[in-house]
């Protein structure tokens, strides 16, 4: 008898890889996140000082070794696809090996905008079907993690799926009306599935905890035509993979799931749906912790992204009264600290904080400036604002309010230039 020759697992995982085409659904409004989300769509959404949060599930696409992407945009999309373009499709060329398409809703079939997501993958599978993947891939575009899509690849295969959902254990009360949950059994095969429930169902033995899904699967090429076909043709459906594909398939066919671990230590791994505006001040203000749970400076799995060339942060005067420094805080390029303070904060590319002034707990984005003797505490400050001379934000949420800027139950004050008259009606 014939020994068959062992296999290198590296060599099976990056054949896999290359075989697998990637579809990043992008096209999300964030209706959640209010005004932050009027003029850019969710994935295009900045995030951890110098990122948008679309770069996390394209990063983890490249650094898996999956090189043939595609990114389906919709909702106000101009930012997102100029950050693709200047960040993303320029690194490959122009070849069938290595690719990021950009697949924006142009009514290719029907004459309809994308209706749901699956129906956001049906309508380029003329564009699929020329790449002729082994596996699909599709991925949300709007979570913050890091995960290698090899092992996932790996079990989808060993298990003989049809599709494969990545899940997450997440509180109940996290999950409750905002993802979808699922039930296994003990082979981890899903036996019920429901889109957003009010109630979701707990975790046997963990009654705190349910099986939520990420948004991310994976589908045997061939299964995911005949399933989107199948949908694309019943009027009856929101054509939608959460809320008609999956419970519809489930009894027949093979459909498992994936838990989302850490490879080393098998806990928990990191992953934010930053959907709300309390959601991503928190996720945000993590990083500025001494050791946080992700990671951005981990070389092993570099977050990679696009940004404009910026000068190095730049900290001025030092005298008692008027000493510019920041602590516990991330400052990006181009940033001018001038004679204040900046404390537990993050600060994007190209702010500027004047003298006396303080900035604590906040999130300043891009371009944005303020004036001396200005105090600002748990905020998020959208591009482009110009914070006026002695302006209090984030004090008195009261007054907050009545000068129009949008508070958060738990406190946190989100201002933006049109809440300030500064109409800058551009999609940065």
């Amino acid at each position: 008898m014939t020994t068959p020759p062992v296999q290198d697992p590296s060599r099976y995982v990056s054949r896999m890889a290359r075989e697998t085409l990637a579809l990043i659904l992008a096209g999300g409004k964030g209706s959640r996140l209010y005004e932050l989300t009027n003029w850019r769509a969710k994935p295009g959404l900045y995030f951890g000082g110098k990122f948008r949060i679309i770069d996390f599930p394209l990063s983890n696409c490249v650094n898996s070794g999956i090189r043939r992407i595609g990114v389906a945009t919709q909702y106000k999309a101009h930012s997102l696809i100029r950050h693709l373009v200047h960040g993303w499709s320029s690194r490959y060329a122009a070849e069938a090996t290595e690719f990021i398409e950009i697949l924006p809703a142009s009514q290719r079939v029907g004459g309809e905008w994308y209706r749901g997501t699956a129906d956001a993958v049906y309508q380029n599978l003329d564009i699929i079907r020329t790449h002729q993947p082994k596996q699909v891939l599709i991925l949300a575009g709007d979570h913050v993690y890091k995960m290698d899509y090899g092992n996932l690849l790996v079990e989808h295969a060993e298990k003989q799926a049809d599709m494969t959902v990545c899940c997450i254990e997440v509180p109940i009360a996290e999950a409750a009306g905002q993802l979808g949950v699922m039930t296994i059994d003990e082979a981890g095969r899903v036996i019920a599935f429901d889109e957003k429930p009010a109630n979701p169902t707990p975790i046997p033995g963990q009654t705190e905890l349910c099986l939520a899904s990420m948004g991310n699967y994976v589908f045997n090429t061939g299964f995911l035509y005949e399933q989107l076909i199948k949908n694309a043709d019943d009027p009856n459906t929101q054509h939608d993979f959460g809320k008609n594909i999956i419970p519809t398939i489930i009894d027949r066919y093979q459909v498992f799931a994936f838990k989302f671990r850490d490879p080393v230590t098998q806990k928990q791994a990191y992953w934010r749906d930053v959907g709300t505006l309390d959601a991503f001040w928190e996720a945000n203000m993590e990083l500025v912790s001494v050791t946080p749970e992700l990671n951005l400076y981990d070389q092993r799995w570099p977050i990679l992204t696009y940004q404009s060339q910026q000068p190095p942060a730049k900290f001025v005067f030092d005298l008692p009264e008027r000493r510019g420094y920041a602590t516990d805080s991330m400052v990006s390029g181009g940033c001018v600290i001038s004679g204040s303070h900046v404390k537990r904060s993050l600060l994007y590319s190209n702010c500027t904080v004047k003298s006396y002034s303080t900035v604590t707990d906040s999130l300043l984005l891009p371009d944005v400036e303020v004036g001396r003797h200005c105090r600002i505490s748990k905020a998020i400050i959208d591009r482009g604002a110009i914070i006026a001379e002695n302006t209090v934000i984030g004090e008195d949420l009261k007054a907050d309010r009545a000068r129009g800027f949008r508070v958060t139950d738990s406190g946190i004050t989100l201002v933006t230039p049109d809440m300030l008259g500064q109409e800058l009606h551009i999609t940065r």
